[in-house]
């Protein structure tokens, strides 16, 4: 089962890459960029935790097709994510009604 469309590789803190599914991507004309609300490959198996969703933003480049990821710095900023994250969870949700 090969998503490849579906996965990204964050490079956290440490240097460490980490194989991460991704939820949704959506564009802001807003800020001028886009954001990406990814969570680690695999953490869906885990039924005890709540998943941790990050999110980040990102410029899509012409050369490399994923673009940069870049840390959501501004509150308007995560305003905008929880937003659009709590709209697509509603619209999962009715759909599994």
């Amino acid at each position: 089962m090969n998503h490849g469309e579906n996965n990204i590789t964050v490079v956290d803190e440490e240097g460490n890459e980490q194989l991460c599914e991704v939820l949704f991507t959506f564009d802001s004309e807003q800020f001028g960029k886009s954001y990406v609300l990814y969570y680690p490959m695999g953490a869906e198996e885990d039924d005890d935790e709540e998943i941790e969703i990050h999110a980040s933003s990102f410029m899509p480049s012409e050369n490399n097709s994923d673009g940069e990821l870049m840390p959501i710095e501004t509150d308007e900023e995560w305003d905008l994510v929880e937003e659009m994250l709590n709209t697509f969870l509603d619209e999962q949700e009715e759909d599994e009604a």
